[in-house]
């Protein structure tokens, strides 16, 4: 059997609503598509199997990014495209993709162009484009760190840059949008609690006034998300209160201990 050229990697919980959608935009450049699925209690994996992708269930690990190494290393091809279920790969990019691997490149890895849907419509400014992620790279050159949310797969060797955007459809909603965040901040007042700043004034001011402030005139301003109207502010304003938010859990669950 010939040996698969390009895998695409992917780990979901809960994601019957865009687990179909995400695979089939996969079939034109995937040899084949590893999925570790943690104990979803929907159809995900069912649904994974019945579109041909080799699916692993694990636990739902806090750290998503343990189940998401967990999929690199299942998989087989020479190449790892990885990928969120809330992400759509365009022919553009999937024949750039093929291209890629067809030259033969000296790099190990590449970064990909995000384009984030929100409020009806892609962001174009604010920070939120051209959105870098490191998502294509070699087998065994990459992996991620499993220390925070946001990091990206770190790489040995060289570094490459794509010219076609992956299309990030993580907020169809608002309500989507707030359940995202919900999490988020639960994951950096996990990360406030390891630091343990307390409760004083200092920490006060700088997690609840001036990181936000500052949050929010970077996005906002330097980052020219005015330019994006309406959904520009609102994704200025809710972004600066991220820490705002996360703060105040840690505040109540040092409280409660």
């Amino acid at each position: 059997m010939k040996s698969p050229k390009i895998s695409v990697a992917l780990a979901t919980f809960n994601e019957e609503k865009n687990i179909v959608d995400c695979i089939e935009s996969l079939k034109t450049f995937a040899d084949e598509i590893v999925v570790v699925d943690g104990t979803s209690y929907d159809r995900t994996a069912e649904l994974a199997r019945g579109l041909g992708a080799k699916v692993f269930v694990t636990a739902n690990k806090p750290m998503f990014h343990i189940n998401k190494n967990m999929a690199f290393k299942e998989c087989r091809g020479e190449w790892i495209f990885y990928i969120d279920a809330d992400e759509r790969v365009s022919r553009e990019l999937a024949e750039e993709l093929k291209g890629i691997i067809a030259r033969e490149p000296s790099e190990n890895g590449f970064w990909v162009n995000r384009k984030n849907w929100f409020l009806g419509g892609f962001l174009t400014k604010g920070g939120a484009y051209p959105d870098p992620v490191i998502r294509f790279f070699r087998r065994g050159k990459g992996m991620l760190p499993e220390k925070s949310v946001h990091e990206q797969v770190k790489i040995e060797g060289q570094v490459g840059h794509l010219k076609n955007d992956l299309i990030h459809l993580a907020d169809p909603t608002f309500e989507r949008y707030l359940i995202r965040a919900n999490r988020y901040t639960d994951l950096t007042a996990d990360e406030i609690k390891s630091k343990d700043p307390g409760r004083g004034i200092l920490p006060v001011f700088f997690y609840m006034i001036l990181k936000p402030t500052a949050t929010f005139l970077n996005i906002y301003f330097r980052h020219k998300g005015y330019e994006d109207g309406f959904r520009g502010f609102i994704w200025a304003l809710f972004s600066s209160a991220h820490h705002f938010y996360a703060y105040v859990k840690y505040w109540s669950d040092k409280n409660n201990t």
